[in-house]
């Protein structure tokens, strides 16, 4: 594989807010932090290289957040990128406190989104955040505070558009009455799809759908399973089919898989490549 395979490419496009024009297929941070996404980077070298290589292979969209070391991943992201090649769309999120390893604690008082946000900015040296998500709703401070605060950030030109993460169709159209709202982050795989009504509801908005932990497989991937069987007869792995089955499910879907090593990318990101036929897409939606 070539610096210049630009696999991600193969992934198609998504208009994020209508304006930003990004291939489906990203890469999320949240790995690159050691166990507990707490302290520094699992290996900070391979860390950059895990970061650099993926634009090379057309990665366009990189997903981080405040609450990855803390900080940490953002200031890879800087460390690796910045000055940020053109086309590079880069997300955070706000909206947690880390009081030690594997701990998170929802926190969205305005002023204190409001102080992430600038923090952000000045992590990833950047002016403005392309996508600003929500990370978690706090429910002791009414949504409208909590969108609000980054309403009057997105007026001040510091955020371009804002997002959400883990939250029902219902929590997304209140959102919107507050402000336009053009992502949404929730737990979704192959293996796990008990937000489809949210899926739903962001194909109907154009809004684009960010799941995490895209990889989870379950039992589909044990020895005899519908997914490493047909992993064999691909010559293909099981994550790159478990990928492949995301982007065929939605156009709306961005899968954000994360990896700390570089071979782990470049497996990935050949997901990109694969095509399902009808068959088998339907053999592993109705597998899981």
């Amino acid at each position: 594989m070539t610096v210049n395979e630009q696999l991600a490419q193969a992934s198609g496009t998504f208009r994020l807010g209508g304006d930003l024009t990004i291939h489906r297929l990203g890469f999320g941070t949240m790995q690159l932090v050691e166990p507990g996404v707490w302290g520094g980077a699992r290996d900070p070298k391979e860390a950059v290289r895990v970061l650099r290589r993926a634009v090379d292979l057309g990665i366009t969209f990189l997903d981080t957040a405040d609450s990855y070391g803390p900080f940490t991943a953002e200031l890879l992201v800087r460390e690796a990128l910045h000055p940020y090649p053109p086309g590079v769309v880069i997300g955070t999120k706000a909206g947690f406190v880390r009081p030690g390893p594997g701990e998170w604690v929802p926190l969205g008082r305005p002023e204190y989104l409001r102080q992430q946000v600038e923090l952000s900015l000045r992590n990833l040296a950047l002016d403005r955040i392309d996508l600003f998500q929500l990370h978690r709703v706090d429910p002791r401070v009414p949504l409208a505070e909590q969108i609000g605060a980054l309403a009057e950030l997105r007026a001040e030109g510091k955020i371009r558009h804002i997002g959400l993460s883990q939250v029902s169709a219902a929590t997304l159209a209140e959102a919107g009455r507050t402000a336009p709202i053009v992502a949404v982050q929730n737990r979704y795989s192959l293996a796990d799809r008990a937000d489809d009504d949210v899926l739903a509801y962001a194909e109907a908005h154009d809004l684009a759908f960010i799941p995490w932990t895209p990889l989870a497989k379950g039992s589909l991937a044990r020895p005899g399973g519908a997914l490493a069987r047909m992993a064999d007869e691909r010559g293909a792995s099981t994550s790159q089919l478990a990928l492949a089955w995301l982007l065929r499910r939605s156009p709306v879907m961005l899968p954000i898989p994360g990896t700390s090593s570089v071979a782990h990318l470049e497996e990935n990101t050949a997901a990109a490549t694969l095509d399902l036929s009808d068959a088998e897409y339907q053999e592993l939606a109705s597998a899981a």
